[in-house]
């Protein structure tokens, strides 16, 4: 059985998010202890709110130093919702700019549908998933659920040194267009909620805790 830590600073449906976790057959650990989250076989980075509140909660848990310290031994790790937007270079939200772990370049912002369709952006959407990808294997055609009022409408990274080339899934709400999903090596995330999403979410949850 894997271990996983599901980290706990302040942010994010912890109690959805550990029982996800377990039916998917994880030895689930709730905590923001650094030497745990550090050590478990994979590390869940959950996120609700503002970007600058959920990265003021996990620099208090030292929880950017556990995930670099992670990711520079290829140990897993997954951010959901605003735990995947914590991730990029900055965010910005009501004209002011955050800082991110900058784990990826780019920039978190608020969502422009073109069809003047309401913000924030809620319920389950489809996403276009690229080949090869071991998050939605099986589960490429399938909705996930988002709620959400910002996210990544450029991807940056051109290039890697990693010998994975990043995959990235997308997903179009009123002709905007924004990130759902990446997988670059250890590090994955993904916009929408898996914990939310049923089936297609746990089957979601399941391939990455078969990965780790």
């Amino acid at each position: 059985m894997k271990t996983v830590v599901l980290l706990d600073y302040g942010s994010g449906n912890i109690r959805s998010g550990e029982r996800a976790l377990q039916r998917v057959g994880a030895d689930v650990t709730v905590t923001s202890s650094f030497d745990d989250a550090l050590n478990a076989d994979g590390l869940l980075v959950p996120g609700v709110g503002a970007f600058e509140a959920c990265m003021t909660g996990l620099r208090a848990v030292r929880g950017d130093v556990v995930v670099d310290r992670r990711l520079a031994a290829s140990r897993p790790v997954l951010g959901i919702c605003v735990g995947m937007q914590i991730l990029f270079a900055r965010g910005i939200e009501h004209g002011v700019e955050s800082e991110g772990c900058d784990q990826w370049p780019g920039v978190v912002e608020r969502l422009q549908p073109l069809g003047g369709e309401p913000v924030p952006h809620m319920g389950w959407n489809t996403v276009e998933v690229p080949s090869g990808s071991v998050l939605f294997d099986g589960i490429e055609k399938e909705r996930f659920y988002f709620v959400h009022s910002y996210g990544v409408r450029s991807w940056e990274l051109k290039e890697t040194r990693a010998s994975v080339t990043p995959a990235v899934t997308w997903t179009e709400y009123g002709g905007d267009r924004f990130v759902a999903a990446v997988e670059n090596g250890p590090l994955t995330a993904t916009q929408f909620h898996p914990e939310k999403s049923g089936d297609a979410g746990a089957e979601l949850l399941a391939n990455w805790v078969r990965s780790l």
